[in-house]
């Protein structure tokens, strides 16, 4: 049977099912550049409209496994577990949690992203320390795995090629919000990856991409069914992400997020107290997921499974766990010590006295310069005090 993109787009367009036979052309020929960026963005559209159901979303997801190739960590001696966040405002847990698992004893995989739509990207931070690499072959992710226990990098041109085109064109034609793309897009690079297990971060709120309970709560059901259906032991939390998780405004403020990082580290973990204990709270929830099952007595479910990798997090102020992550993946060996940035601030005054009901995420993220992103809820304001 013949395909072509038109009769594609036309039947998601006119709200019908893709079949099997589709799907596998489609994701195929875009790869190798049959289909072109306008036909793929055409189709993005309209799946962002009319959706997907369950069988298409699993096939659409096989279809770009399949695109490439699939790592093996087998050979490693701890097992292995990732964590992925389906993005947010300030959201650095990953930085701090890698490290934190792999002091625990499992061995973390980290393939991240970058920025898409407001959202910042791991990546991108960490690529505003000099001589950091983003791209480290295979056999240097298992090497830095071998080493340190923690490895955070970019996913290789061959592991999942097909999403690595489709994640830049969501980006630039406003279907980054699609569920189908949104669950397929995570789960096929963390199937390829070839995790043991995997942990879900799923944002929920005005600087999420999921902004209701309901769609988050249908994201977090897709992609735990599709990674239990190829074998990956699969897990979601749904975390808020109504106030920036970020101390500075958010945008420019790359390198400070790991400045930050680095510093709490070596400090014991504690963080700043108008940064509040959202990011703690997840810090900690996350690995002690990441690790059930893994090591003897850590239940997830229990305050003291927390209390685990709280005390680990303090473990982690002598061996400063983040830098030698980092330092483990500098194009430089001698560039060892983190630079200093110079941090400015702005101080605003309030217009007229009141209290913050809900703050503009998403705006503070787009307009970090104006705006404090620590504001939080009932925050009290004073039009003769500045902010």
């Amino acid at each position: 049977m013949l395909m072509d993109a038109i009769s594609v787009i036309r039947a998601k367009r006119d709200r019908g099912r893709l079949t099997d036979e589709q799907i596998d052309w489609m994701i195929d020929a875009y790869t190798k550049g049959v289909v072109a960026d306008e036909q793929m963005s055409a189709l993005a559209m309209a799946i962002l409209l009319n959706g997907m159901d369950r069988a298409e979303i699993a096939r659409w997801t096989a279809a770009m496994i399949k695109s490439g190739e699939r790592m093996d960590f087998s050979s490693l001696p701890v097992p292995t577990a990732d964590k992925h966040s389906t993005g947010g405002v300030g959201d650095k847990i990953t930085l701090p949690l890698a490290p934190l698992v792999a002091a625990c004893g499992a061995a973390v995989p980290q393939l991240s992203g970058r920025g898409l739509g407001h959202t910042g990207g791991t990546l991108d931070k960490l690529e505003s320390i000099p001589g950091w690499r983003a791209l480290l072959s295979n056999d240097e992710m298992m090497q830095v795995l071998r080493d340190v226990g923690s490895v955070i990098c970019a996913a290789g041109d061959g592991l999942a090629p097909a999403d690595k085109k489709l994640y830049a064109l969501r980006d630039v034609t406003g279907t980054v919000e699609a569920i189908p793309l949104i669950a397929s897009s995570i789960m096929s690079k963390k199937i390829a990856e070839g995790t043991g297990s995997l942990v879900l971060d799923v944002k929920v709120g005005s600087g999420a991409f999921m902004k209701n309970i309901e769609d988050a709560r249908e994201l977090a059901s897709t992609m735990v069914g599709l990674g239990t259906d190829h074998g990956v032991k699969t897990v979601a939390l749904l975390t808020d992400m109504s106030t920036p998780l970020e101390a500075s405004p958010p945008g420019r403020t790359r390198w400070l997020s790991v400045r930050r990082v680095g510093s709490r580290s070596r400090r014991g973990g504690t963080p700043r107290p108008r940064e509040g204990t959202d990011r703690r709270a997840c810090t900690l929830a996350l690995p002690a997921r990441m690790l059930h099952g893994k090591r003897p007595g850590l239940n997830p479910h229990r305050r003291p499974g927390t209390k685990v990798t709280s005390r680990r997090a303090a473990a982690m102020r002598p061996l400063r766990a983040p830098t030698i992550m980092i330092a483990a993946q500098a194009a430089d060996p001698v560039t060892r010590t983190l630079p200093v940035a110079k941090e400015r601030s702005t101080s605003l005054t309030a217009s007229s006295s009141g209290s913050v009901l809900q703050p503009a995420t998403t705006r503070v993220r787009r307009h970090g310069r104006l705006a404090p992103s620590w504001l939080t809820c009932g925050r009290d304001l004073s039009a003769q005090r500045p902010l």
